[in-house]
């Protein structure tokens, strides 16, 4: 078992209820799979994490860019907050080393633990939120999150996935991508979807996300890395 305490001290935290935070690194499988133990899972933490994030980000954004429209703002916000760019403050945070699986999801290192890492990472906003309060919770997502605007601006990590690459699809090869739906997992509160995104009869990319958009323009963003346009 990770020592959930050391975590907790290395992420400059002190939770009243530490098993706030072992519930928030507990997935799914882990609970399926260990029979007899009594946690309990991560998805209501997530789900009021994903709110407490909204909201933060929201409000940074707004202060932030005081002239920016709405149009702009939600663009920067999807990037800000998205599976990849969770996934990837999850992975410099250490959360992939304590995470609680099954041995099935132990081992896969794709884009399906990308999303884990990144309702990881909602869900241990949630249990600070529960446990600290919305300043805590909020203060923590600054510190580790809103420092990388400023490269989703420089990079325009903000643009549309979708609407770039058909651009270069239609350039390239004189034909408009089309997406279809892989896989759909998940209870109907917390559903993940797997894309596929085609030139032609050749796949160019795959992404996936808590909605067929989302997963969309992950397959967008995947063919593109993938192809170079």
């Amino acid at each position: 078992m990770p020592d959930f305490a050391a975590f907790a001290e290395k992420l400059g935290l002190s939770f009243n209820d530490l098993g706030l935070l072992t519930e928030a690194l507990t997935h799914r499988s882990y609970i399926n799979e260990s029979r007899g133990i009594v946690m309990r899972h991560n998805e209501r933490l997530e789900f009021l994490g994903d709110a407490v994030l909204e909201l933060a980000s929201t409000r940074f954004l707004y202060d932030r860019y005081p002239d920016k429209p709405e149009g702009d703002l939600t663009a920067y916000r999807a990037a800000l907050v998205n599976t990849v760019s969770l996934a990837e403050t999850s992975n410099e945070l250490g959360v992939n080393d304590m995470l609680l699986l099954s041995k099935g999801e132990a081992r896969d290192t794709g884009r399906a633990r990308q999303i884990i890492l990144a309702d990881a990472f909602e869900a241990i906003l949630g249990a600070i939120y529960l446990d600290q309060g919305y300043g805590a919770a909020e203060a923590f997502v600054a510190k580790h999150l809103f420092p990388k605007i400023d490269a989703v601006i420089k990079e325009r990590a903000y643009q549309d996935a979708k609407s770039r690459f058909q651009e270069a699809a239609q350039e390239k090869r004189g034909v408009t991508p089309s997406y279809k739906t892989l896989a759909e997992t998940g209870p109907d509160h917390d559903k993940h979807f797997t894309v596929g995104v085609c030139v032609g009869n050749d796949e160019m990319g795959r992404g996936e996300g808590k909605s067929k958009q989302e997963a969309e323009q992950d397959a967008a963003r995947d063919a593109l890395e993938k192809t170079g346009w």
